[in-house]
């Protein structure tokens, strides 16, 4: 094998990657497996720095003798699958996985493969067209957590209460950012044992990253040099790069300077933590046969718009309240007739890939059943729109009727009641209140609470659940609740009481927002 130098980072670090260094590797990572019971949990993602790492541990312990593997302690290959990765991706990973356990089995080795998901109340779409969480964006990052974090942590924190402790195995690398090399190097003077950092944020987890020292660059000669174990093409997998890079190249072994292929973002679809999906974008006009992913990426930056996004949702917050700076209000959840039309529009184009899409995407699901009944659940429940929308529209788009075996729904109010009511308020509105916006939503929801606390046992605190329901409604429009604010406001301040200096500040600019949006606009 030919060696290779190259620099990397604020790190400044000449890396060599030979048969001698894998060699290296692969005997440290042997005996540090071999040193305890400690079982070992490996991060896959399907991506490279993922799949080197595992492809080095599997290619070290499969040289194990048959005495050595008898009794070997459990290695987890985890995956979080966030139900709305990207298709192509996902089915990637999905197809490794099952070669993966597949492959394990039949050569006795102590590989077990999970493919972990968020809890059906928490995922995407249940928090964005359910609760009309405002999509991800820099200050109200509600995803990663609750995608991603959780799932993994409820899974590690399972093994830790079975075993004491757990050795998670990442992929992390120094040159991946100066940010990371920093964090990385302040770790690994906390190292408990050789090799082994703590986790700052989980107790009992340490931390092992056997690629630490690596470049892209030699993430993938090593890729390309050494027989993926479980059987997976890594030629493949360079070519799923390939085609998410603009300029559809993957250049190896280059001269100092030239960029490797690693810098393609693969994750979830919906992601809007970055301005454009470059990697999706890429994907589509480098390869005709994924042209069908395009109403994927024109959903994706419809409902990511974020100069038009202020006017689809809510100027309240999720419960009612009201908050804001720059004399006027930060606005809360999606409206109704938004989260509808994306529901609407996510299950037409389900339909479209189902029909017009590869066969192997035949069967794919962007949004599942149980996250459409506890979508239904907060629309009817939650948000008193006992009109029962959602059954409605998957039957019209999907062409058959929803099933929802636990549903247990009002009897006395449905969709012909919520047509009349609504007919009736917007009568007397237009007569004697012009301009009223929330008079029929404060009709509906007063009806609903009072129609859910029928029984006895539920009129507990009745008097006070009918008293915020006005006090949600009881404003004109946007303009009425601005003013009302802004006055209540200003009497805090003439009263010598704590106050937003920024509220009553008008120099806004819309560029440099600081609106509080992050996790209180779920309250």
């Amino acid at each position: 094998m030919a060696e290779k130098n190259v620099s990397y980072g604020a790190a400044k670090q000449s890396v060599t990657i030979t048969k001698e260094t894998i060699d290296g590797l692969k005997e440290t990572i042997r005996n540090l497996y071999l040193a305890d019971d400690i079982p070992w949990v490996i991060g896959y993602s399907g991506g490279k720095d993922s799949t080197a790492t595992l492809q080095l541990v599997w290619l070290a312990i499969e040289e194990l003798k048959p005495e050595q593997l008898a009794n070997a302690k459990k290695i987890h290959v985890i995956n979080t699958d966030t139900m709305v990765e990207s298709p192509v991706i996902s089915k990637w990973v999905q197809n490794s996985l099952e070669i993966m356990n597949m492959r394990a089995k039949q050569s006795k080795l102590p590989f077990v493969t999970h493919r972990l998901t968020p809890e059906m109340d928490n995922t995407f779409w249940v928090n964005l067209l359910g609760r009309g969480y405002p999509f991800p964006r820099k200050k109200l990052r509600w995803c990663t957590d609750r995608l991603k974090i959780q799932p993994v942590n409820k899974f590690v924190k399972e093994r830790i209460a079975e075993h004491g402790e757990i050795i998670l195995v990442i992929g992390t690398r120094k040159a991946e950012s100066a940010r990371r090399a920093k964090t990385m190097a302040y770790y690994e003077k906390k190292r408990v044992r050789e090799l082994l950092s703590p986790n700052p944020s989980m107790a009992n987890e340490l931390v092992f990253s056997p690629l630490e020292e690596w470049t892209d660059n030699d993430v993938w000669v090593f890729l390309m040099q050494y027989r993926n174990p479980w059987g997976y093409s890594n030629t493949d997998l360079l070519t799923l790069y390939r085609g998410a890079s603009a300029d559809n190249e993957c250049p190896l072994m280059v001269e100092k300077g030239l960029p490797s292929c690693g810098k393609s973002r693969f994750g979830c679809w919906v992601c809007t933590m970055v301005e454009k999906d470059k990697s999706m974008e890429a994907m589509i006009a480098n390869d005709d046969e994924k042209a069908w992913m395009t109403p994927l990426l024109e959903f994706r930056n419809c409902f990511g718009d974020e100069a038009n996004d202020r006017s689809r949702r809510s100027f309240r917050k999720m419960q009612g309240f009201l908050q804001g700076t720059y004399k006027q209000l930060h606005h809360g959840p999606y409206l109704k007739e938004w989260r509808e039309k994306w529901l609407r529009q996510l299950l037409e184009m389900q339909i479209d890939i189902n029909k017009n899409g590869p066969d192997e995407f035949s069967d794919l699901e962007l949004i599942t059943l149980p996250e459409l009944r506890n979508i239904r659940r907060i629309w009817v429940f939650g948000k008193h729109e006992f009109e029962d929308s959602l059954p409605t529209i998957y039957e019209e788009v999907i062409g058959k009727k929803f099933e929802d075996p636990e549903w247990v729904g009002s009897e006395a109010f449905r969709k012909e009641e919520w047509d009349i009511l609504k007919d009736v308020v917007q009568e007397v509105v237009d007569e004697l209140y012009p301009g009223e916006e929330l008079a029929f939503e404060m009709a509906y929801t007063l009806i609903d609470t009072e129609n859910q606390a029928s029984s006895l046992n539920k009129r507990k605190g009745i008097t006070d659940s009918l008293e915020n329901c006005i006090r949600k409604t009881f404003y004109k429009d946007e303009a009425d609740a601005t003013e009302y604010y802004m006055n209540k406001v200003i009497r805090k301040k003439d009263l010598g009481g704590k106050y937003n200096p920024l509220t009553l500040d008008s120099r806004y600019d819309y560029l440099n927002d600081i609106e509080e949006e992050d996790e209180d606009i779920m309250e």
